[in-house]
């Protein structure tokens, strides 16, 4: 009787442990996003260090009759982009907003995080889902990123 009573504890404390491990590891990726919005919204150079060398970025175009188009980029291209965009923004004060943040484990290490984006330009709500992974040590990197976007120029670099 005692080894089952043993047994039932030890099951239940490794099920509370891991339990919390995995919501731990959902805080970190969520506070990780926040310091992301952070400091894209505060027009950071530190942006490109938020993701991977080799993240997968995918600009999806919202056509004017509502079609998308996948538009991928490297990452090379992507902070080039960047440079130019944030001085551009930071003139007109541009801000995103996310409502609506869900957070999806794919595994213990990595996490997908859907939102609605909100540009201060419009009232528009676009969708973007974020996949970030922590790494053996220890920060976290977005690994894959959707956005929506209604700026039709980045229709010149679809394939």
């Amino acid at each position: 009787m005692k080894n089952y009573i043993k047994s039932i504890f030890l099951i239940l404390f490794i099920m509370c442990f891991g339990i919390s491990v995995l919501a731990d590891n959902a805080d970190d990726a969520k506070k990780f996003f926040n310091r992301y919005i952070s400091a894209a919204n505060s027009y950071s150079n530190s942006v490109p260090e938020f993701y991977s060398p080799n993240a997968k970025i995918i600009r999806q175009v919202v056509k004017p009759d509502g079609k998308t188009v996948d538009v991928p980029f490297t990452m090379e291209q992507y902070k080039k982009q960047m440079k130019i965009s944030a001085s551009v923004a930071k003139m007109r004060n541009y801000k995103n907003n996310y409502s609506n943040i869900k957070i999806k484990e794919i595994n213990p290490n990595t996490y997908q995080i859907d939102a609605y984006r909100s540009p201060s330009t419009g009232a528009d709500k676009l969708k973007i889902s974020t996949t970030v992974q922590k790494q053996s040590g220890g920060n976290w990197l977005i690994i894959k990123e959707v956005m929506q976007t209604r700026e039709q120029i980045f229709l010149k670099y679809e394939k």
